[in-house]
């Protein structure tokens, strides 16, 4: 699947549903400690690296992948046909509970505030050109 066949996400009046709202607020709340379990699990099993926020950094890396694998196997076509609460239980639920990019905007800000310009550049750079990445891998994989 490639970048162009991916269509919007379209609100489906199969959301508006208590059933909807209920498995997005479950997989959210998955995705939520997933992500700490991830962050606990980096801050100690993980040489310091200075002020360079590493845990965010991968949480979101691998939620773009998340994602895009997600987004490319449950497509119309795709080799794993979900319905709509279902799809979107799994990545606005789950991938944008583990997902995190508020606390990367703080960070970032924090860094900058803090004297860490290059630092902060470079983590914005490495972020988003990471998350694309993973993303794209994401959408490939899901495809193969």
């Amino acid at each position: 699947m490639t970048l162009n066949k991916v269509t919007a996400m379209r609100p489906d009046p199969a959301l508006r549903s208590p059933r909807a709202t209920l498995a997005l607020a479950i997989c959210g709340a998955l995705g939520a400690v997933a992500r700490l379990a991830v962050s606990f699990w980096l801050a100690d099993s993980t040489a310091s690296v200075g002020a360079f926020p590493v845990a965010t950094l991968v949480v979101n890396t691998l939620g773009a992948f998340g994602i895009g694998a997600i987004a490319s196997l449950s497509a119309p076509g795709g080799r794993w046909p979900l319905g709509p609460v279902a799809r979107q239980a799994l990545m606005a639920g789950v991938f944008g509970g583990f997902t995190t990019f508020s606390i990367f905007s703080l960070e970032a800000l924090m860094l900058a505030q803090s004297g860490h310009n290059g630092t902060a550049a470079a983590y914005v750079l490495i972020s988003v050109a990471l998350w694309l990445a993973a993303a794209r891998l994401g959408l490939r994989c899901g495809a193969s």
